[in-house]
């Protein structure tokens, strides 16, 4: 299932003038729509009561009674109304309605609470309200619906509207997600019936026209970034190969007009990526190097550069992982789905940025030709590792990955990988682990995962901690031992980015869910989508 978003001007539509609330209302309402959605404050609903015995009635809900035939103080006094942040109520058409020329078939309120009133922006607090529309949107009878924006707008300030479309959109998209959508070869007998909403219209008036349709555009192009990320994560290894993970990349040029270029077994020997290959001479399937460009910049200017961890299946080599959940592992090239999926998205939304993505990919698997435990290999740059673990792959092919990009001379450089474990013991599911020694780079990142609530953690990356990574007979190991994991292993990754700025994303615990809600996240596409959007 797919959502199909788009947007509706209203021109003189003010829903915060007292002039034009009343003649706002009937011209929305006059718009044929399954459902209209509304949100009201705590003033509103004192205003629809009557405040402090008050005899007239004012403000939204009051106005909105008497084009409703009185069904909004019904539902009031019946307590359906509440003041508390993200309640909601739905009302259903009236033959009264018709009278007055209402064309919309339901009307759902959506308490703002005391939000509109505050001087204090939260998307947090904003979420809460855009997931309980959505909510009432999905699972019934409901197949499109009118969303009017500016009474979103947290403090009445249109100035956060973009962030808030954004945000409605990508939740919008996440809970219409299903899997095997786009994948012919997977249907499967559906679990669950479908769901009938497939289209959502944003509503808003001339003042701010462009901002919104160009922040419906932006949305779109994020959850089909995430969509795209979703279906790569939760494909079958069997399927999603490194082979796999290089047509789809070449299959976005005809599609969004990215350049691909993808490296095979004899192109990678030729760069000198031994550290690479060290992973990948274990599996029977060959390992692949996917270059992605978007040229949405002027000619020369310096990129930013997304380098994902694609390890299509990790069963640790000939450090093999235990059998339980195993299966999971397929997830282990997120980083990878996810630079392919914010590469799609800045295509979608013709990003006048220059962008690279890098992915290098292969399995991790045990055989006779498996690298092993006390394996000397050298990489690219020519430092020498010492193999002590061989499932801790993923920054032996990022090294080399790492290395490569310097070619780009880049503005920043960001690597996504499922990394540590450690890391999920360290925040759980909830933050991606962020490493940076920049501390611009930090405050841009961690500005947005606020505004898409794809959040991260900033995790120290200190000098002391190098030297858990000290060897007897190369450059360096490529673990530390069980203290400080995933901070090693983003002080492993250090010493080969001393070019550039750079930023490493640990997303062990954020990429995808275990359990009865099983499968990929998506994340953090909103991030890296919401960070290329603020790049000057």
């Amino acid at each position: 299932m797919t959502i199909q978003f788009s947007t509706k001007i209203f021109p003189q539509a003010d829903l915060q003038s007292p002039k034009l609330l009343k003649s706002s209302l009937k011209s929305i309402l006059a718009y044929s729509t399954d459902c209209l959605v509304l949100a009201y404050s705590k003033a509103d609903l004192e205003g629809l009561i009557g405040n402090k015995g008050a005899k007239a009635k004012t403000g939204l809900l009051a106005e909105l009674d008497l084009l409703l035939g009185g069904a909004v103080a019904r539902v009031s006094h019946l307590g359906d109304l509440d003041v508390k942040q993200g309640s909601s109520c739905l009302l259903r058409a009236e033959s009264s309605w018709a009278d007055n020329g209402v064309k919309a078939k339901r009307v759902l309120l959506l308490s703002m609470g005391d939000l509109h009133l505050s001087k204090e922006r939260s998307l947090s607090a904003f979420s809460t309200v855009a997931r309980a529309g959505l909510k009432n949107l999905t699972g019934g009878s409901i197949e499109n619906a009118l969303w009017y924006v500016p009474g979103f707008a947290t403090a009445n300030q249109s100035e956060f509207m973009t962030e808030e479309v954004r945000l409605t959109i990508q939740y919008a998209g996440d809970q219409a997600y299903r899997f095997g959508v786009r994948q012919p070869a997977m249907k499967f007998k559906a679990k669950e019936k479908a769901d009938t909403f497939k289209h959502l219209t944003f509503a808003g008036n001339s003042h701010f026209d462009k901002e919104l349709k160009l922040a419906v555009e932006q949305g779109n192009a994020m959850v089909e970034g995430m969509n795209l990320a979703k279906d790569l994560g939760n494909l079958p290894p069997n399927i999603c190969t490194p082979t796999y993970l290089g047509k789809t990349a070449q299959g976005l040029v005809k599609k969004v007009g990215l350049k691909v270029e993808v490296l095979g077994l004899k192109q990678i020997e030729a760069l000198g990526m031994g550290s690479f290959l060290s992973v990948a001479k274990g599996s029977d399937t060959p390992p692949q190097f996917i270059v992605m460009r978007h040229q949405g910049g002027k000619a020369g200017e310096a990129p930013i550069v997304l380098v994902g961890k694609g390890i299509t299946f990790d069963t640790g080599g000939i450090s093999l992982k235990p059998g339980e959940a195993m299966d999971e592992m397929k997830y282990d090239m997120c980083g990878a789905a996810s630079v392919i999926g914010t590469m799609y998205s800045a295509a979608l939304m013709k990003l006048k940025k220059n962008v690279i993505g890098v992915v290098p990919t292969c399995e991790n698997m045990p055989s006779g030709r498996a690298t092993r435990p006390g394996d000397i290999v050298k990489s690219m740059s020519g430092q020498t590792i010492e193999v002590l673990n061989t499932d801790a792959e993923g920054r032996l092919i990022l090294c080399d990955a790492l290395t490569y990009v310097e070619r780009f001379k880049p503005k920043a450089v960001i690597d996504v990988a499922t990394l540590t474990g450690a890391c999920i013991i360290a925040l759980g599911h909830v933050h991606s682990g962020l490493f940076s020694d920049d501390e611009q780079l930090v405050a841009e990142l961690t500005k947005a995962g606020r505004a898409s609530l794809d959040t991260v953690w900033r995790l120290p990356l200190d000098t002391a901690y190098h030297e858990q990574l000290k060897s007897n007979f190369a450059d360096v190991a490529n673990i530390g031992g069980r203290p400080a994991g995933s901070v090693t292993a983003a002080c492993f990754l250090s010493r080969f980015t001393e070019k550039y700025k750079w930023a490493h994303l640990d997303i062990a615990g954020t990429a995808w869910k275990s359990g009865a809600a099983k499968g990929s996240t998506g994340r953090p596409v909103p991030l890296l989508v919401n960070f290329l959007l603020e790049q000057k």
